[in-house]
């Protein structure tokens, strides 16, 4: 039973990581970095606040200064 609470909790976990990691457009298997709690939450938010973030890249405006 305590492995089944496990289980479930941890794709409660998951599923909203994977979609953050996708709309971040990093790759959402490091979703999976929560499986190890204390260091691999700790490694995802290290990835996510201080790693680049592709899909912000792709937003920015383009630099057409006229000098």
């Amino acid at each position: 039973m305590e492995i089944l609470l496990g289980l479930v909790s941890l794709v409660l976990v998951m599923i909203p990581l994977w979609r953050i990691m996708q709309r971040t457009g990093r790759d959402p298997w490091l979703s999976v970095l929560f499986i190890s709690p204390p260091i691999g939450t700790f490694a995802f938010f290290v990835i996510l606040a201080f790693g680049r973030w592709p899909a912000a890249a792709s937003h920015l405006p383009s630099d057409t200064s006229a000098a």
